[in-house]
């Protein structure tokens, strides 16, 4: 299959001079160019929870083993699962915060890309809809010229951004693209200046929310979703990617604080990446440490894993278990101006071609 797809090697290309112009589009109006967010999605309501996870756990990209059906049944039905989403307000707000990111990195690129304008966000969820098939749909409709393939997960795994890239792949199979529409992808971006500028931005106003007796005292926790062993040894870029965006926002915090990489949720029995993120803050308290600034290093938006994983389950539950004096999760990027002028101009940059 002949695809005209355009990857970068390092996922970012040049921009290109014609692109300065400053004029306004609509982001909605016979779009000429698709910003297509890639992500792993969220269910939005409880009666979604099941097949979520189900997908999840049948996705060979993500785990690898084969699971017996009874498993599947029983751990996608699981009631504990569902109660997770109602303590965090009923749904992941995901899909909310993706629609927010892609309306906004469009207007961006209305004012800063005015040859590839009007542009429009589309969603392309892996596990609940929209689906990657329901954004190609939707794009078509529109009549888009070019599509950029946007990873939103900073860094590159096969477990998550490859698990996405080859839905697509296998979506294109099916049914071709448009005739004449231009693909780009930008894959990864563990390294771009202006996420570690608004990765530190955020830490820096969280740490002004501490006492200035504990500010000097607090150890700065960068909690990633963790990886198989299996995954790592295999190969995969994610530790190194992460590691890579923690040192940068180091860097940019002049290394003024002590810092750790640790790594949040583990399932199943085989030995995955460590240390892991609750084991940390164990470990840290019978030291006599007790002052943490937690930072979700690896997701570019709230959902499960921020507002529950960490919001609840460690600093809240973990901390009150074992005396922590204070605990701080610095928000994801959401909707804050460095990170979405850090993807408007990663989208120019992979508009060059």
């Amino acid at each position: 299959m002949n695809l005209p797809v355009i990857v970068s090697k390092s996922a970012f290309c040049r921009l290109g001079k014609e692109f300065l112009k400053p004029r306004c589009f609509s982001t909605n109006n016979n779009p000429k160019t698709a910003i297509i967010m890639l992500n792993m999605g969220g269910p939005e309501r409880i009666e979604q929870v099941h097949d979520y996870l189900y997908k999840i756990m049948t996705d060979r990209d993500m785990i690898q083993l084969p699971i017996a059906q009874e498993t599947l049944d029983s751990e996608a039905k699981n009631p504990r699962c569902s109660k997770k989403y109602e303590e965090i307000g009923g749904g992941s707000p995901i899909l909310k915060w993706t629609r927010l990111q892609g309306k906004l990195l469009s207007d961006k690129l209305d004012k800063e890309s005015t040859e590839t304008a009007p542009h429009k966000s589309y969603v392309a969820f892996r596990y609940v809809p929209p689906f990657s098939k329901d954004a190609f749909a939707e794009l078509e409709r529109d009549g888009v010229e070019r599509a950029i393939l946007f990873s939103q997960y900073p860094q590159y795994s096969c477990a998550t951004s490859g698990s996405s890239f080859n839905e697509i792949y296998r979506l294109l199979k099916r049914k071709p693209i448009p005739k004449g529409l231009k693909l780009s992808i930008i894959d990864r971006w563990p390294t771009h200046p202006l996420l570690a500028k608004c990765f530190a931005d955020l830490i820096r106003k969280t740490l002004q929310q501490l006492p200035e007796g504990q500010r000097n005292k607090a150890i700065i926790l960068f909690s990633a979703h963790s990886l198989p062993l299996k995954a790592v040894n295999r190969g995969d870029a994610y530790p190194s990617e992460v590691g890579a965006t923690v040192h940068q926002v180091m860097q940019e915090l002049n290394f003024a604080y002590p810092y750790q990489l640790v790594w949040q949720s583990k399932v199943g029995p085989l030995p995955w990446l460590g240390p892991m993120t609750d084991e940390s803050i164990k470990g840290y308290v019978k030291q006599g440490k007790k002052t943490f600034v937690v930072v979700p290093i690896a997701f570019v938006n709230e959902h499960i894993e921020t507002l529950h994983e960490l919001d609840i389950e460690y600093c809240k539950e973990l901390a009150e278990e074992v005396g922590v004096e204070t605990i701080l999760r610095v928000p994801a990027p959401n909707d804050h101006p460095l990170f979405y002028r850090r993807s408007c101009r990663s989208s120019k940059e992979s508009l060059k071609e």
